[in-house]
């Protein structure tokens, strides 16, 4: 088990098929950037298939929701459609995907998924974002996640305006 206190991280096996994704820690705002850019360069290279090990991950927070949303939506649109599976989502997180309708959008698997030899599993380099990079990026997961699921709208109109409010200030 990861300690606590340790930098959350994200370890990748970007050769597998389908791409693995470990989430060590807490996943949350100050470091879903580097896995949106991550999806972003998958995305580049080919890549549809997203398998996420929730394992070790203790909890997450609305922006890093957000930024799978995105990135299951994108995945949507391609053709034939990509996919992302979720893989060991403990009992409080898969809560944390119901609630915002996630369940709908990414395919949770409620058993013990183990993940195929690969390559190895190296860590993405999460280097830290200006405060207007981290307003721009949370603005667009919460805009995700209010596309997954209408209701979200209400869940998170106070967040939307304020972080409206500070993309437009600049």
């Amino acid at each position: 088990m990861p300690d606590p206190a340790a930098k959350p991280i994200y370890l990748v096996d970007a050769s597998a098929d389908p791409v693995l994704v470990r989430i060590e820690g807490r996943a949350c705002f100050q470091n879903s950037a580097c896995l949106r850019d991550f999806f972003v360069e998958m995305r580049r290279q080919g890549k549809s298939r997203f398998v996420l090990d929730f394992q070790h991950c203790q909890n997450m927070d609305s922006t890093f929701l957000g930024v799978l949303a995105g990135a299951a939506l994108e995945l949507r649109k391609l053709q034939p459609p990509g996919s992302m599976v979720l893989t060991r989502v403990g009992p409080h997180n898969l809560e944390l995907f119901r609630n915002l309708g996630l369940h709908r959008l990414l395919m949770i698997d409620a058993g013990d998924y183990r993940a195929g030899p690969g390559h190895g599993t190296t860590p993405l380099s999460c280097a830290g974002r200006t405060e207007l990079e981290n307003a721009r990026l949370a603005l667009e997961a919460h805009e995700n996640l209010v596309a997954c699921d209408e209701a979200n709208r209400s869940k998170f109109q106070d967040v939307l305006s304020f972080l409206k409010n500070r993309v437009e200030q600049g």
